[in-house]
């Protein structure tokens, strides 16, 4: 029987309030179509979708409005409305003036008394950006499904909850072994438990953990692998995830060591030959003065001295050995706690006897500087070699300064451990001083600006060696006719650098300044200025950091230091930063945090800030890094 509909299109348009009933002023855009795709009325919201006025949709294809792709789909729901419950829902891209959007329709089938199909009402939802949500996932999981570097995802105990198929291949575990004997696959390439307990001490306190790890498999084999772990949070902030990306660099490590290999058979002839002359020299001063003493010659004066000659070749034999040793990593090196002013007032006592009257020794050494962790045997040749080239820059004298200090902060060393404290051993001299080509090649082995057999272009490569040993930097300063100053950078003892247990008492040491305590947390507040004003301390708060803002503002207000959080309401710990910046240059600022991004460190780095302190923190801790800061020379100075 075939389906009744409108005489004419104006009968359908009279037919509205019909057709749509009380959808007609529904917000969501509804239409309503005969069999054959033909719309029969739409109210004004799918008007507006689609930038068409009302009057103009009825008669309108309902495929005039969709993409292209889909417009064959329209019909595929009328055998579904013809049966119960004669509803059916679908999802088309549809052509509207912003563009192509998805919408989720619901259709129902309009019927007349006898049951039978006289319209289809079809109520539309924008689905657009559920479904871009949806293709971004499967395209986000696609490439982390195929991805060729290893991922994994594990709970805070580093017990996997997802690794993608690279990993099992890569590792030989299976996906069911990973999940259910809880592997720590965390661990895989770590040489040792301190390797790992050092792992965890950075991922759990929020940082990101980089480096390389050699992997013994099942085959025998070594796979060198590049790994990152790193954080994943809540929106909340609170850590819920380790994400760990595991890349085969196992070609790379063999590439790098091929050329390592290559540079080292090339600088083998230098070395060589460097060698061959130097001992060849010594070789004929012993066979020399060894014949003249077997020629019987009866004066004693002359046979003591000529064993002292041959002594003393023996003995710079003996220090070339050494120094090549040194040189190439093979000597044994035995780390400890040293004094580092000790070994300098004992060494410049043997020098000052032994360097000619017109070189004069200064020292500088800081009081209380804390031991190093080194060998002192490789200490001693770094100070004789430096003192010896500063001698030899001053050949009618001058004045040879050692000053001790200790370093907090970056190094240009790549060898240098981040956030480490360092020992400053700077050895000066009133010489000649180096052009900038010659400063540029002095640590080259066997590079030497000595004449004759004066040197052997050693020394500044070995003690080049021994601080890249110690995981310390050297630096030089020097100009023609201005001196010269070489300022070696050694880590201290870890014993040394490890804060003090917090006391309950909070015992760090008092002080008289006056602090700006900004913080958002009132509880915190209080505890902190009943803490500091204990100690001697002056402070003040501020709760926001607007309130921050106008009290740095004011001039009539001094402050020694200002105690800053770095997320409050109002004005942020960013914006309160340049407002210091700004208004009071050399003020002294502590940022605090519980979590500070790299951008976010970033960001206070470019204004000059370079104190951080995490939270949770111990009012020991926060007082001694306080205390600290205030002795130190204020910013800005020189």
């Amino acid at each position: 029987m075939p389906t009744p509909m409108p005489a004419t299109l104006s009968d359908a348009a009279g037919a509205t309030d019909s057709w749509l009933g009380p959808w007609e002023a529904s917000a969501d855009p509804v239409y309503c179509r005969d069999a054959v795709g033909r719309i029969l009325a739409a109210n004004a919201a799918f008007a507006r979708k689609f930038g068409r006025p009302v009057e103009q949709l009825p008669g309108a294809l309902v495929t005039d409005f969709l993409h292209p792709d889909d417009a064959a789909a329209l019909p595929g729901t009328l055998a579904e409305l013809r049966l119960p419950p004669h509803r059916a829902t679908c999802e088309h891209r549809w052509v509207t003036p912003r563009g192509i959007r998805w919408y989720a329709w619901e259709e129902v089938a309009l019927r007349d008394p006898a049951g039978q199909l006289t319209a289809i009402r079809a109520t539309g939802r924008d689905i657009t950006r559920q479904r871009l949500a949806e293709e971004q996932f499967h395209r986000l999981s696609s490439a982390v499904e195929q991805s060729p570097v290893a991922i994994v995802i594990t709970d805070l105990e580093g017990h996997p909850q997802y690794v993608n198929p690279k990993f099992t291949a890569v590792s030989g575990h299976t996906l069911e072994d990973l999940l259910d004997r809880r592997i720590e696959v965390l661990r895989d390439g770590h040489p040792d438990q301190a390797s790992y307990e050092q792992f965890w001490q950075a991922v759990r306190s929020g940082g990101e953990w980089r480096g390389e790890l050699a992997t013994r498999r099942g085959d025998g084999g070594t796979v060198w692998e590049s790994v990152k772990v790193s954080c994943l949070r809540s929106p909340a902030g609170e850590i819920t995830n380790y994400l760990c990306l595991r890349e085969d660099i196992t070609e790379r490590k063999k590439l790098e060591h091929d050329l390592r290999q290559a540079h080292k058979m090339e600088s083998l002839g230098t070395l060589a030959g460097g060698i061959a002359h130097d001992f060849n020299n010594l070789l004929a001063i012993i066979n020399g003065y060894a014949e003249f003493c077997l020629q019987g010659s009866a004066d004693a004066a002359v046979l003591q001295k000529s064993l002292r000659e041959i002594r003393t070749a023996a003995q710079r034999a003996g220090g070339l050995v050494r120094q090549i040793l040194t040189f190439s990593r093979k000597a044994e090196v035995r780390f400890a706690a040293v004094d580092l002013n000790q070994l300098v007032r004992d060494l410049v006592k043997l020098l000052a006897e032994t360097f000619p009257r017109t070189v004069t020794f200064n020292l500088e050494l800081l009081a209380g500087l804390p031991p190093l962790l080194a060998d002192q045997n490789q200490l001693q040749q770094i100070i004789l070699n430096l003192c010896v080239n500063a001698r030899d820059a001053m050949p009618t004298g001058g004045v040879i300064t050692l000053a001790t200090t200790v370093h907090v902060g970056e190094l240009r060393s790549h060898h240098a451990v981040a956030g480490r404290s360092y020992a400053c051993l700077r050895i000066s001299d009133t010489g000649t001083g180096m052009s900038p080509e010659v400063r540029a090649r002095i640590f080259e082995p066997f590079f030497t600006t000595k004449q004759g057999n004066q040197g052997t272009g050693l020394g500044l490569a070995v003690v080049y060696g021994i601080v890249e040993s110690h995981q310390g930097a050297i630096e030089v300063d020097s100009a023609p006719g201005a001196g010269s100053t070489f300022s070696v950078f050694l880590p201290l003892a870890v014993s040394a650098t490890v804060a003090p247990a917090a006391s309950v008492n909070g015992d760090f040491p008092t002080g008289t300044e006056s602090l700006l305590i900004v913080d958002d947390e009132d509880s915190l507040r209080d505890l902190l200025v009943r803490t500091f004003r204990r100690k001697g301390y002056q402070a003040a708060t501020a709760a926001t950091g607007h309130e921050a803002i106008d009290i740095i503002s004011d001039q009539t207000r001094a402050f020694d230091m200002v105690l800053l959080d770095l997320n409050m309401p109002g004005a942020s710990g960013l914006q309160v930063m340049k407002v210091i910046r700004l208004c009071r240059p050399r003020t002294k600022v502590l940022v605090i945090s519980g979590h500070i991004t790299p951008e976010t460190r970033a960001d206070f780095q470019h204004l000059g800030q370079r104190d951080f302190l995490q939270k949770p923190y111990t009012l020991d801790e926060l007082g001694r890094r306080l205390r600290a800061i205030l002795d130190a020379p204020p910013p800005g100075a020189a």
